[in-house]
């Protein structure tokens, strides 16, 4: 199984720079250290990647294979993203064209991801994974040189942390984010919409989900502020109770308007108010979250209705005045009102801090509050990623029993075979009139004869070369340690 992501996979403290040669990279046999992920995530390489692809062993199960906002700028990312109407197209073409058997695309603004059950070996047993690797630079008509300089290898269970921790929010824009598990869970449904979803990728995802919930739930990484947005309405949810029964005014309709009216509508708030000068920008986000839009001349009319009002405009000019703000607190008979304005210049009068019943806080005043949620996240992730170590292992010990389905199957094949060849001389003699204790007694004998014919064949074999580990390995298949032999 091959795990190709279009993706970064860095731990905390580690940062990608441009791909380097002489990049270290876990081959089998090798200990997962953290001096080996230092290496490995600190020397993305410089691609000689077409010559790292076709030399990693054959017994190597996963690769991640990556782009993201850690190492490639926006222009390189804008290329390689896939649209959403042609995911489905892309994964049947991948699965086709590059031989692929399994494949799952993820492709956001920040990452494009790619997981992958390759099976493409060399006549010398190394997996070549040239082929992908050239249909993504060929369905996104790139030259090596325009993509080389970006992208970067994790193998084996480097990989598996790599999604784990991309899933969970450490390898984010912003430490903890939620929505890039909701991303990964829609590449899920479309790989299987796809019919690209196959039976060791479909457990790496389902893994995957179950930890990043965990994570969340066992951890802080997503309880704290680490945006201005955020900040905001998290300092809403402090100085008012009952937020299903408050009414906010959001004025603008940038990104940081935007996050916040997402932030107020899933933790509850009651109503919201969306102010902007373009009608028409107000109405589009209202739709989305269930809001009320007017325009910049109507704020006066709707001001004492609100009980927190969020600015963020590109004005010039203030928006709300001491006086207007002095006015709407005499119509809620001095109610009080927290006024957050993230805009510079700023939207509303610093006056307005003068008035009684008003809590006015601008940009520089949140700061504090995203520092000490930045420092809160910190910490949770470090909490995540010893959630991630365990997890990790958890799954590369399933991986790695895979490795016996296929002997065991064999096994069982060839003693159904002498069983069925047995019994059907056995009932053939029965048939014939035989003796039914007699026939039972020659069957029982016969098959256990030949069940461990083979093994004795083996075994013999290994004491006339002197192996005692076959020895060794017999007696803890059969149960036989603690016997005097």
């Amino acid at each position: 199984m091959c795990y190709f992501s279009i993706t970064a996979a860095i731990t905390v403290g580690h940062s990608i720079g441009a791909l380097k040669p002489g990049l270290k990279i876990n081959t089998p046999g090798q200990s997962s250290t953290r001096q080996v992920q230092h290496d490995l995530y600190s020397h993305p390489s410089s691609l000689r990647i077409y010559g790292l692809i076709k030399v990693l062993s054959a017994r190597m199960s996963l690769l991640a294979f990556g782009i993201n906002h850690k190492t490639a700028p926006v222009d390189i990312r804008e290329r390689v993203a896939f649209a959403p109407g042609k995911l489905i197209d892309a994964l049947k073409d991948l699965v086709t064209n590059a031989k692929i058997q399994e494949a799952a695309i993820v492709s956001t603004c920040n990452r494009t991801e790619l997981y992958c059950d390759s099976g493409q070996h060399t006549a010398q047993g190394q997996r070549d994974n040239a082929i992908i690797v050239d249909w993504f630079r060929e369905y996104h008509k790139l030259e090596k040189r325009d993509i080389e300089p970006y992208i970067f290898l994790h193998p084996d269970q480097e990989a598996v942390r790599h999604m784990l921790r991309v899933a969970s929010g450490l390898d984010s824009l912003v430490l903890g984010e939620p929505q890039i598990l909701g991303q990964i869970k829609d590449a899920y449904a479309t790989a299987t919409e796809a019919g690209t979803m196959g039976g060791q990728l479909d457990r790496l995802f389902q893994h995957t989900f179950s930890v990043a919930k965990q994570v969340r739930t066992d951890t802080a990484i997503g309880a704290s502020a680490v945006s201005v947005a955020f900040a905001a309405v998290s300092l809403s949810k402090q100085i008012f109770d009952a937020f299903d029964k408050r009414t906010a005014l959001l004025i603008g309709a940038g990104e940081t308007i935007e996050l916040a009216a997402r932030h107020l509508h899933q933790n509850g708030i009651g109503r919201m108010i969306i102010a902007n000068r373009t009608v028409e920008n107000a109405h589009t986000l209202a739709q989305e979250v269930g809001a009320y839009a007017i325009s910049l001349p109507e704020i006066t009319q709707h001001l004492a209705e609100a009980d927190i009002v969020i600015s963020s405009t590109a004005s010039p000019l203030p928006i709300l005045g001491k006086g207007s703000v002095e006015s709407a607190l005499k119509k809620r008979k001095h109610r009080p009102m927290l006024m957050v304005d993230i805009a510079v210049p700023r939207d509303i009068e610093p006056e307005v801090s003068d008035l009684n019943d008003v809590y006015l806080y601008t940009v520089d005043d949140l700061q504090d509050i995203i520092q000490e949620g930045l420092r809160s996240r910190q910490e949770a992730a470090q909490q995540a990623e010893e959630i991630i170590d365990t997890e990790v292992s958890h799954f590369m010990h399933w991986l790695r029993s895979l490795d016996a389905v296929s002997t065991i199957r064999a096994m069982r094949e060839d003693a159904q075979s002498q069983r069925d060849i047995e019994l059907e001389r056995a009932i053939r003699l029965l048939q014939s009139g035989k003796n039914a204790e007699q026939v039972i007694t020659e069957m029982a004998n016969r098959l256990t004869n030949k069940l461990i014919h083979t093994p004795s064949v083996q075994l013999k074999k290994a004491g006339y070369d002197a192996r005692e580990e076959i020895f060794d390995a017999a007696r803890e298949l059969y149960d036989l340690k603690g016997r005097d032999l």
